[in-house]
């Protein structure tokens, strides 16, 4: 389910180094998207602490970018106790797309690339949780075949992604080397506007 971005717009990991453009893109947010990020509102300073360490060696992060700006972001994280996941293997999803690129296809895109990212570790459950007048979220998790459940006041879709393959491994570990060397591309670019 591959669907065009909108121009420019490219979709690809954000590596360690690049918690400053995660941050950026979060401060961009409007009052409700920020709201519906992070499940209420938070100010800029705890969005700030946040980005800060949301770039782990744990985390899956992909960024949809246009003009080296992030404008768009889906995080995957292991949820649980260590040792819990590897019994039974459950990551949590969370995305955030500024107000002019929602309803354009990046939402989808992001959700495909993480879902990719979740089959090649083994995860079995994705959780993508919602508030409960997040209707975009709803339409994106059940474009992708996710059991909405409803609790008290938010919505949580489940996604059971299908098991790896050498196909599967092959696709991300070719979009990985893509995605590096746009990263480094982007870096020059910003380096080069800054001076």
């Amino acid at each position: 389910m591959i669907e065009a971005l909108p121009d420019g717009g490219t979709i690809r990991k954000l590596w360690i180094g690049e918690s400053a453009l995660l941050r950026d893109h979060l401060l961009r947010l409007d009052g409700d998207s920020r709201a519906r990020r992070f499940g209420g509102g938070v100010s800029d300073a705890r969005v700030i602490q946040y980005a800060d360490t949301a770039l782990t060696p744990g985390a899956i992060v992909y960024g949809f970018l246009i003009d080296g700006t992030l404008r768009g972001v889906a995080e995957m994280r292991r949820a649980g106790l260590p040792l819990a996941t590897l019994v039974t293997p459950v990551a949590e999803v969370a995305l955030s797309i500024e107000t002019p690129w929602q309803s354009h296809g990046v939402g989808s895109a992001l959700l495909e690339r993480t879902l990719l990212a979740a089959r090649n570790r083994g995860i079995k459950t994705l959780h993508m949780q919602c508030l409960a007048d997040n209707r975009r979220m709803q339409q994106l998790a059940a474009k992708f075949n996710a059991d909405l459940t409803f609790e008290t006041g938010s919505v949580i879709g489940e996604v059971d992604p299908r098991r790896p393959n050498p196909l599967s491994l092959l696709r991300e570990w070719v979009e990985d080397s893509q995605s590096l060397t746009r990263a480094m591309l982007d870096v020059q670019t910003r380096m080069l506007r800054a001076g």
